[in-house]
């Protein structure tokens, strides 16, 4: 009798201490991907704090169609809520992407109306925001591939045993992936030339 008390004892020891190391590697892996968001999220602040400067510096240089400057304004903060909604729970990846895609033809459309303006191109102030823009997109890329590697990681842990009898367990869903919209596979186009 004392051998089997003690073998449901050990076993049940071994489960406990499973139960937690799982539970505490499903903590670790969650914050990794909650803190790889937060910094896809800082790369497109940056973006969406350079578009009221680039919009400015084009009103400023040329008199330029307000269609197209309102567009810019409007998409800019629906995508800004957009990412806001997904930090917070309450949105999708996908709708944020899709809110990108519609900045990103908004943005191509401001850059296409200003090469028709030679004396707004020759600015240094445009072709700075040119320039951080361009290189915003290249941080937003880097960003969105560490996101979903830590979302990789998190997801394989759910997925495999004895992850996945644990996460349902302890309510760890799988992570949404950052993948690319058809749209959006191209940054905004930045030139240069007049």
């Amino acid at each position: 009798m004392k051998y089997v008390i003690g073998i449901v004892l050990a076993v049940l020891a071994l489960v406990g201490f499973s139960a937690m190391n799982s539970y505490n590697g499903f903590v670790s892996l969650q914050e990794g991907v909650d803190a790889e968001w937060s910094n896809v999220e800082t790369q497109y602040q940056r973006r969406y704090d350079l578009i009221p400067n680039l919009v400015a510096t084009v009103q400023g240089a040329a008199d330029f169609e307000k269609e197209t400057l309102t567009a810019v304004t409007e998409a800019r903060a629906s995508a800004f809520n957009a990412m806001q909604a997904v930090g917070n729970g309450t949105g999708s990846i996908a709708d944020f992407q899709q809110s990108n895609v519609v900045l990103g033809r908004a943005m191509n459309g401001l850059l296409g109306y200003s090469e028709r303006y030679p004396e707004l191109q020759a600015t240094q102030n445009f072709s700075d925001l040119q320039a951080q823009l361009e290189g915003t997109e290249n941080r937003i890329s880097v960003a969105r591939k560490r996101f979903n590697e830590a979302v990789q990681g998190y997801n394989g842990k759910v997925r495999r045993f004895p992850g996945v009898f644990w996460a349902g367990m302890f309510g760890f869903d799988q992570r949404e992936y950052f993948e690319s919209v058809a749209e959006s596979t191209a940054a905004p186009s930045v030139t240069f030339d007049s």
